[in-house]
């Protein structure tokens, strides 16, 4: 079996943008799909995807950890986070070759299935701290035993710091009122805040037993979270805008973080998850899944 054609559809869905990728082969009806992240620069890794499809033209698309070394390594200069994006994209495609050609689903290739159920938690919203509560006692009775919300931001898109830290913290108080002890909370910083805001709500939210704090901080300079870590000491999830095994490294290696929020869209597909994950059982790491797919209550 051989590749024989890569093709990049980037797809417009209103707020939201997607790109998929399509492998073909010469097996008839065996052709892989797989997605990339970096949503709204999704036309930049369609173009890395088309000037890495030469190279992989006419491969045997089984050899999925060989391909991957040939993305990743195989020009002199590194690639960056948009070769990731179109590697995940990729590697995700071969996964799904290998299983349709192997008549298996991919999971049991990764080692097989190890739990009948999976944690997954709802993302609720709500203008005021009273409509936050209520929106998560909505999810509580559903079934639910997660919540999730992030900073807010106000009307029209404007995001003053200091408000949004303590808007954060009347509204997570609200909401561990409403739904009790036995709920667990999530709380989105979505990297808003500079480490001084950061830590300040981080430090606050401790007292309310936040499940896990996540992205406190942008993702460009990994050993801030150094400093951050000495004075939180709240869980952290942190990693969905990580690219490559190499950015999850000080933080892993350091045991900077508590959850590793692992895209597989953007890490490298499910190649590179795989060894993230490994990496971080040996640091006693939970891995928390970035955009899984279906929800699970």
């Amino acid at each position: 079996m051989e590749i024989t054609a890569i093709k990049p559809y980037p797809v417009g869905m209103g707020r939201r943008n997607f790109l998929f990728v399509k492998v073909e082969t010469d097996e008839p009806g065996i052709d892989g799909i797989g997605e990339a992240g970096l949503t709204w620069k999704e036309f930049a890794v369609a173009e890395t995807v088309n000037h890495l499809a030469p190279m992989l033209i006419g491969q045997d698309p089984m050899n999925t950890e060989h391909l991957w070394q040939l993305m990743f390594r195989g020009a002199f200069f590194p690639g960056g986070k948009i070769l990731c994006y179109a590697i995940s994209a990729i590697d995700i495609a071969l996964w799904d070759i290998k299983g349709k050609a192997l008549g298996v689903p991919v999971h049991t290739l990764l080692g097989g299935q190890v739990r009948d159920r999976v944690v997954c938690y709802p993302h609720i919203g709500g203008g005021t701290p009273e409509q936050l509560a209520d929106a998560a006692v909505q999810k509580v009775e559903e079934g639910w035993k997660f919540v999730r919300f992030g900073v807010p931001q106000e009307v029209g898109g404007k995001f003053e710091p200091s408000r949004a830290v303590r808007q954060t913290i009347e509204q997570f108080e609200a909401v561990r009122d409403a739904v009790g002890d036995n709920i667990e909370i999530c709380l989105d910083i979505h990297t808003r805040l500079d480490p001084a805001d950061s830590v300040t709500l981080c430090r606050a939210l401790e007292d309310y037993r936040p499940y896990f704090l996540e992205d406190p901080l942008r993702s460009e300079n990994p050993s801030a979270v150094r400093q951050f870590r000495r004075h939180v000491s709240a869980p952290l999830a942190i990693g969905e805008h990580f690219a490559s095994k190499w950015e999850f490294r000080e933080l892993i290696e350091e045991d900077l973080i508590n959850y590793a929020r692992i895209d597989l869209c953007i890490v490298g597909g499910l190649t590179e998850a795989r060894k993230v994950a490994h990496w971080c059982e040996t640091h006693y790491i939970a891995i928390a899944p970035h955009n899984p797919l279906g929800p699970v209550s």
